[in-house]
């Protein structure tokens, strides 16, 4: 494994926080089935300067419902654990085998609706969502260097329940650590992760600030870090892309981008600042015909 990467099994725990009120660690984990129905993904993001912890988690079913789980006042655990308790809500992830095997065991309230358009406005149908999955390694583990993130291409298998209906779920999947300061108000991004049928990984964060693009990925096997990558997207109703491109180099990875289902957030900052976070699964076909699936966000802050 090349150094430039490598990954420190003891970072899949919990770090030690510096004073900034907007520093963060978060645990993202993302799934979608092998046959692009249903997926989901988990997110835990610590505040230990602000005593918080947010609880970000979805259900798709395309074409059929969105099931949303946020709760972004969590009391903070005291414990230092890897989870989070509160009315309704119980969160355990486990680090099985560091940097091999993790494992998220779940029970939250969340709100139902049937169409992506309703999700800002909230006031969805009330349901109990559980979770029982488990991510299994199935790639290079790449840290991001002088940042402090690493991103990790699984396979994922378990089930998500909704109100007693079980979706037992089997497919690629995708998820990173990260800690520092998250301003998700400040400038844009987009951020991909997926898995194409002939098992090519890639993985991309296209940071968006105006005059100073910046990028960071890899496309595997074999890991070939990304040197740029160009995404563009076409946005419909509400900011909501409809469809988008993007190229990766050096590897010259082309990928059109299908979304498929969407589970959006509304990210309301300390000061009022707004951020609309279209996050979808999607499938990717590249110009030779090969396909596949992942996930994709767009943070889209207000005036930035």
């Amino acid at each position: 494994m090349s150094t430039e990467w490598q990954v420190n099994p003891i970072d899949e725990h919990r770090h030690e926080p510096p004073a900034e009120a907007l520093w963060n660690e978060s645990y993202y984990l993302d799934v979608v089935d092998a046959d692009g129905k249903v997926g989901g993904y988990v997110r835990l993001g610590y505040y230990p300067n602000e005593g918080v912890v947010w609880w970000t988690t979805a259900l798709v079913v395309a074409d059929e419902l969105i099931a949303m789980s946020a709760d972004y006042g969590l009391a903070l655990p005291s414990d230092g654990r890897l989870g989070v308790s509160g009315p309704g809500t119980e969160v355990a992830i486990e680090v099985v085998d560091a940097l091999e095997t993790m494992r998220v065991v779940a029970t939250a309230p969340a709100e139902v609706y049937a169409d992506k358009l309703e999700v800002y406005a909230g006031g969805g149908r009330r349901a109990e969502l559980s979770i029982d999955l488990t991510w299994h390694t199935d790639g290079e583990p790449y840290g991001y260097g002088v940042h402090t993130r690493y991103e990790i291409p699984c396979t994922v298998e378990g089930t998500m329940t909704l109100d007693g209906v079980e979706y037992t779920i089997s497919g690629p999947g995708q998820r990173d650590h990260s800690w520092g300061v998250r301003d998700w108000w400040s400038f844009g991004w987009c951020w991909m992760a997926g898995r194409l049928d002939d098992a090519t990984r890639f993985h991309c964060a296209d940071i968006r600030i105006p005059g100073m693009p910046m990028a960071f990925g890899y496309t595997q096997p074999p890991t070939s870090p990304v040197s740029s990558v160009d995404v563009t997207e076409v946005l419909g109703a509400q900011g909501f892309p409809e469809e988008g491109r993007a190229t990766y180099a050096p590897s010259g990875l082309e990928l059109a981008i299908e979304p498929i289902g969407f589970g959006p957030l509304l990210l309301e900052g300390p000061q009022g600042q707004v951020s609309r976070f279209p996050r979808a699964m999607a499938r990717f076909t590249t110009p030779d015909g090969r396909t596949g699936l992942g996930w994709i966000e767009w943070n889209q802050p207000e005036g930035a």
